[in-house]
């Protein structure tokens, strides 16, 4: 039921497309963003894919080992100069025939060096790596000189769409190849080859090694999965600031409004982050207060509290709030201040009961 060019779609290319979709559902979809699963898979795609579709749009072709290669070649010299010396015992043959036949070893040589195309499985690996490493911030140079910028979304798509234009290309180039010649993945030699050294080992000590491979391979990704599942706990803190928009509507940390008339307001965007490893129900409390300077203390002369705001985050959430300000206090040194409690609020407010506060120097005329 399913059309032709998805049918006779190469195993790897298939899994290259499967695995696009897997990453942007893990990164994007609204749960599953949440959980550990978009580390091991952004890594991946990150760091290989891109760069694995981009070889196969080059190298379509089935390519061998210069190693095979060049045994290969060794092995041919090494019988026709055996068969070389036979004839010349055996013949008497003389030494211009004998440098004939160099030459025409080291013609076949070459010439079988020049027919060899395509790159083997080692090479598209490391090339795979070397090229998702460079083309991964290149996309992101191109996307910094757009109206989206480098944001998680705009970023998944380009490197989602690069990888699927290049694995298509990729696709149609293998496909305009005669069958013997394309590139395709040996998976059944490999699972007949490990089939056949874990369950048919020669002997006792074989078998030993291949009980203590697997239980190495199991602990690794054990260890490696309880990593990604149970991160330590870093260090724990909350903060609060404030912020602006500018006129592109993006929230900046600038352009404070600092002059007011008695009765006028301004917009600003308050903003607090949770790292505490926890929810928390915080308070945050919009208080004006009248200061005076003495030698190098601050003294707050008169305090009044204009707002409060409790936003509940659970951990490593974000919370921007955008609200008016209209200071009721007339003088060239009002102080407004943003100050945030965790759980509970103490009965004396003042910036010596929380660690946690954003404040903002304001001029007020009647």
């Amino acid at each position: 039921m399913l059309p032709r060019p998805v049918r006779t779609l190469p195993a790897d290319l298939a899994a290259v497309f499967v695995f696009v979709a897997l990453t942007n559902i893990a990164v994007l979809a609204p749960i599953l963003r949440e959980t550990p699963l978009r580390i091991p898979l952004g890594l991946i795609f990150v760091l290989f894919i891109p760069g694995y579709a981009f070889i196969a749009a080059l190298f379509p072709e089935a390519g061998e080992s210069p190693l095979s290669d060049e045994s290969e070649n060794n092995t041919t010299t090494s019988s026709e100069s055996d068969s070389t010396w036979e004839s010349e015992t055996e013949w008497g043959t003389d030494t211009a025939s004998s440098g004939a036949a160099d030459e025409a070893d080291t013609g076949r040589l070459w010439e079988r060096g020049f027919r060899r195309s395509g790159i083997d499985g080692i090479e598209r690996v490391a090339l795979s790596f070397g090229l998702s490493i460079a083309i991964t911030p290149l996309l992101g140079l191109v996307l910094n000189f757009t109206p989206w910028g480098i944001r998680l979304v705009p970023v998944m798509i380009t490197v989602s769409l690069f990888t699927a234009l290049t694995t298509a290309v990729a696709a149609v180039r293998r496909w305009n190849l005669p069958a013997d010649e394309r590139f395709r993945v040996p998976y059944k030699s490999w699972y007949a080859a490990g089939r056949a050294e874990l369950f048919e080992p020669d002997d006792r000590a074989d078998a030993v090694l291949n009980v203590l491979l697997v239980a190495s391979v199991v602990l690794a990704v054990g260890t490696v999965s309880f990593a990604i599942l149970v991160p330590p706990e870093g260090e724990q803190f909350s903060a609060v600031y404030i912020l602006t928009e500018d006129d592109d509507d993006e929230l900046v940390a600038d352009n404070y409004p600092t002059e007011f008339t008695q009765g006028e307001s301004a917009e600003i965007v308050l903003g607090v982050d949770n790292d505490e490893h926890r929810t928390v129900e915080y308070t945050v409390i919009l208080v004006e207060q009248n200061v005076t300077q003495v030698g190098n203390e601050t003294v707050v002369e008169e305090q009044r509290e204009l707002e409060r705001f409790e936003p509940q985050l659970a951990h490593n959430e974000t919370w921007h709030h955008q609200h008016n300000i209209e200071p009721t206090m007339t003088g060239e040194d009002i102080r407004l201040v943003w100050l945030l409690y965790s759980d509970a609020v103490p009965d004396e407010i003042s910036t010596a009961t929380t660690d946690n506060y954003a404040h903002l120097w304001v001029a007020v005329e009647e």
